[in-house]
């Protein structure tokens, strides 16, 4: 971390921080949810310079190795941001603002007093970006007079270049999908919390993929939805055992987050089957989506039911979380909703991102990054499980996406395979987090997007042998 910052320079020392050392929980782990909290409620703000791990060691009379752990977790959530000879702040927009961004400068953010490699879930190969390309698009899309009045809906070429791409490289069958059944949104589980607002009645019940996306959790709600849980197994969401008295179902058919899991044809047909006949609303998350490796591809859910699908997408994991744009496909009577909805707190997407897509699109820039990015994810991914499987240690979720699964036989072996790695220079991600209630899975989610790829065979015999030798 940066330089160390004095106690008066920082709100994060004012802050009473209660850490129970005789307690189950690590104390990484209880400073991480301590500083989440102050962030969540307003005793830290966007912007506030935090002290350096070793001066939040002193103080809380800790090792260092505590509060570097519990900064690199924020990290890799988006809570904190490091800039490089500044210091460490507060994000101004953190994920309990709703936000889909988690910046790939915070998860690849190095110092030479405290490197990390950062081997965690959900973030891009923002790398693999052509620099060239990037400024390209960003200038074309400046090149527009300014926008009179918000487009509620988004830029009509971006929505007609939405469907393109849907159509391209999601195997959509278009039929009566129109850029007038697209929405522009600022992300994923911000499209969700637009879509619960508009739609579903306040106190609704949802069913959430548990363990699942809980951001998408969050905003639902924050939204007013009661949320309940629907288990999950390697295939993805176990449609009969999901709760008959819901509203709606929100699922990640393409690549299920965290478990890894392909939602089969079978199990796809049944969801749609009982969403019909129990008036739910499906919300598809196609998370990975098009990123898919030694397997043909699966329809997506509102390719087979425009109906009763909600479709929401995003350039966080293909591009950058920081682009901002998403979208979602729905029947009209749902877009129109949330349409009148934007308009009711005047709200709307905005423009910039969505021109920046639309200029990446046209001159074809998009669909070659696409297939660079599947080449390079397809041969990190041949990396981590042949190097894992030689360590013996085996890994499931490997069928689609940027992360694999270690299976670990409980919370307690989790947690401290997560806190060596991070004594080691390695941030993981437990999948303790990923739960809104009990934890029934417990593991590794691992990422290789946003490492080097150098890192990436660096770190993954020390994981390896921590999995070994904790589980032995």
């Amino acid at each position: 971390m940066p330089h160390d910052v004095p106690a008066a320079s920082s709100p994060l020392l004012e802050l009473a921080i209660d850490l129970h050392r005789d307690g189950d929980l690590p104390l990484a782990v209880q400073l991480a949810d301590a500083l989440r909290h102050a962030a969540t409620i307003g005793q830290l703000r966007g912007g506030d310079r935090l002290p350096s791990t070793r001066a939040l060691a002193r103080h809380l009379a800790v090792s260092r190795t505590v509060t570097a752990a519990a900064y690199e977790q924020l990290h890799a959530e988006g809570w904190i941001v490091g800039r490089r000879g500044s210091g460490t702040y507060v994000t101004t927009s953190p994920p309990g603002a709703r936000s889909d961004a988690v910046p790939p400068p915070v998860l690849q953010h190095r110092h030479a007093e405290h490197p990390m490699i950062v081997l965690v879930p959900g973030v891009p190969w923002a790398d693999g970006i052509d620099r060239a390309i990037w400024r390209r698009a960003w200038r074309a899309a400046a090149d527009t007079a300014p926008d009179l009045r918000p487009q509620r809906a988004g830029l009509l070429s971006y929505r007609e270049a939405v469907v393109e791409h849907l159509l391209r490289h999601r195997g959509l069958v278009v039929g009566g999908w129109t850029p007038e059944n697209v929405l522009a949104t600022g992300g994923t589980s911000t499209a969700l919390g637009e879509l619960a607002a508009a739609v579903l009645p306040r106190g609704a019940k949802v069913a959430v993929e548990e363990p699942g996306y809980q951001r998408a959790v969050g905003a639902l709600k924050t939204a007013g939805i009661e949320v309940v849980p629907a288990p999950v197994d390697h295939s993805g969401l176990v449609v009969d055992d999901v709760p008959g008295d819901v509203a709606a179902v929100y699922c990640s058919p393409a690549h299920q987050f965290p478990i890894g899991g392909r939602l089969p044809a079978e199990r796809r047909i049944a969801l749609i089957e009982r969403a019909r006949s129990e008036s739910w609303l499906i919300v598809e998350d196609d998370y990975d989506g098009e990123l898919r490796y030694d397997v043909a591809p699966l329809p997506v859910l509102a390719s087979m039911a425009p109906d009763v699908v909600v479709h929401l997408g995003t350039t966080s994991k293909i591009l950058t979380p920081t682009l901002g744009v998403g979208w979602m496909l729905a029947a009209e009577k749902i877009t129109t909703a949330v349409q009148r909805h934007r308009e009711r707190i005047g709200v709307g997407p905005a423009a910039a991102g969505q021109r920046v897509l639309v200029e990446l699109a046209r001159h074809g820039d998009l669909g070659r990054h696409l297939r660079r990015l599947r080449r390079e994810l397809s041969q990190r991914r041949a990396i981590v499980v042949e190097r894992l499987a030689a360590e013996g240690v085996s890994v499931f979720g490997d069928r689609a996406g940027a992360h694999v699964v270690l299976p670990l036989p409980d919370a307690e072996t989790e947690q401290r395979v997560v806190d060596e790695a991070a004594e080691r220079g390695i941030v993981l991600d437990g999948l303790r987090r990923h739960h809104d209630g009990p934890q029934r899975w417990h593991g590794l989610a691992l990422g290789y997007a946003a490492c080097t790829r150098d890192e990436l065979e660096a770190a993954l015999p020390v994981v390896a042998r921590l999995c070994r030798r904790t589980c032995t």
